[in-house]
């Protein structure tokens, strides 16, 4: 049976680059990065967004990676501004000075999401594989906040820092955001090769749900606290992406099309690139978009379960990665015949911390490494043209 016609979608994310100088060992990117030299040139990245806000998307978010290390970046934000696109720069803020700050200001950006990696600056340092990174981050959002741009501070929850999830929210204040988001590690990408040392018992991650839900009554008015909860702790999947190629979709730096950030773990999908397809093509048409629109792909018990209409039968990319069939009820959700998986995987979440040196840190080309090995990232600089 044919894919139901599509919605509109609102949403692009541009992942304009895999390059970037941290090493997070959570991070959602792929295992295969895309190297620099297959990366969009300017002209079809501006083509891109065009077609974007033809097709009724509003908001676009430029990803990576470090979206810094792109020295037409300023450019491409201008490009999109003249179109009437929100634009939300999602920043591990190195790489960034008051000049690109400026720059990027000067050019229409709207908003900036810097992400940090703890409250402790060597932990921060640490997790992310940077010496140095947590007090750049505490600089450039200084420099934000001075240009009148609206901040948010995305933190990731996981072993190392689940303990001080809600410090991590008084940080965020302290920067000065209007918004923090604080999420749990989905367990994709580096972040799936990295769960054993990723993953909060049970206890602590219940401890860090609470305090952060408390902190949304005694700050609020100060800031918004958006809260992602654990998947791997929840009753129910979440309806990742609000539904698979409903609202929103992502172009990889090499122009490949995806309908969640994920999918290419995915054997069997057909992803188009925007090289040979427009993007109104894609969204439409592409058999990756329409392989699991609507409802007709479920197996049971989502089939008839009163919920797919809320959690679309959750995350596919989960559902394959732990049953090996992408179809299958997400084993997140208590009522998956595959749930024991999940409780298997929690028995093992001990909640100590990880050894120094242990993580697999995200890196362009994943080689073998020796034990206690640690990142230090390039410099990044947009301000020079």
């Amino acid at each position: 049976m044919n894919a139901p016609a599509p919605s509109r979608p609102v949403g692009l994310l541009a992942e304009l680059t895999h390059r970037c100088p941290l090493g997070c060992p959570y991070c959602s990117n792929p295992l295969d990065l895309d190297a620099r030299e297959t990366e969009l040139p300017t002209a079809t990245w501006q083509r891109v967004f065009s077609e974007a806000a033809g097709i009724g998307i509003l908001q676009l978010h430029l990803s990576g990676g470090e979206p810094a290390s792109r020295r037409d970046l300023a450019e491409l934000v201008a490009h999109a501004a003249k179109l009437g696109l929100y634009t939300n720069l999602i920043t591990s803020g190195v790489g960034l000075n008051r000049a690109a700050v400026t720059k990027l200001a000067e050019a229409g950006l709207d908003h900036v999401q810097l992400s940090i990696q703890d409250s402790q600056p060597q932990s921060a340092d640490h997790i992310a594989g940077y010496k140095g990174a947590f007090a750049r981050k505490v600089e450039v959002a200084s420099l934000v906040t001075e240009t009148g741009l609206p901040l948010t501070v995305n933190a990731v929850i996981h072993r190392a820092n689940v303990r001080r999830a809600g410090a991590m929210v008084e940080l965020a204040v302290r920067l000065g955001a209007r918004r923090v988001e604080i999420a749990h590690t989905q367990y994709y990408g580096w972040g799936a090769r990295n769960r054993g040392l990723l993953m909060p018992s049970r206890e602590e991650a219940e401890a860090a749900i609470e305090e952060v839900e408390r902190l949304k009554t005694t700050l609020a008015g100060t800031i918004v606290i958006d809260h992602v909860a654990p998947d791997y702790h929840a009753r129910y999947p979440k309806p990742c992406m609000s539904g698979w190629a409903r609202r929103t979709l992502n172009v990889t730096p090499a122009g490949k099309v995806l309908p969640c950030h994920a999918a290419e773990l995915i054997p069997g999908l057909e992803f188009w690139n925007v090289t040979q397809h427009s993007l109104e093509e894609i969204w439409n048409n592409s058999p990756a978009f329409n392989a699991f629109r609507g409802d007709e792909w479920m197996r049971e018990p989502c089939r008839s379960c009163a919920r797919k209409s809320v959690d679309f039968g959750g995350c596919r990319c989960q559902a394959f990665m732990l049953t090996g069939e992408a179809r299958e009820a997400d084993p997140v959700c208590h009522l998956s015949p595959h749930h024991r998986i999940v409780e298997e995987i929690l028995a093992e979440a001990r909640g100590e911390a990880a050894e120094p040196g242990a993580y697999a840190y995200r890196r362009m080309r994943p080689l073998p490494r020796s034990r206690g090995e640690r990142l230090q990232g390039e410099d990044l600089d947009i301000s020079a043209e």
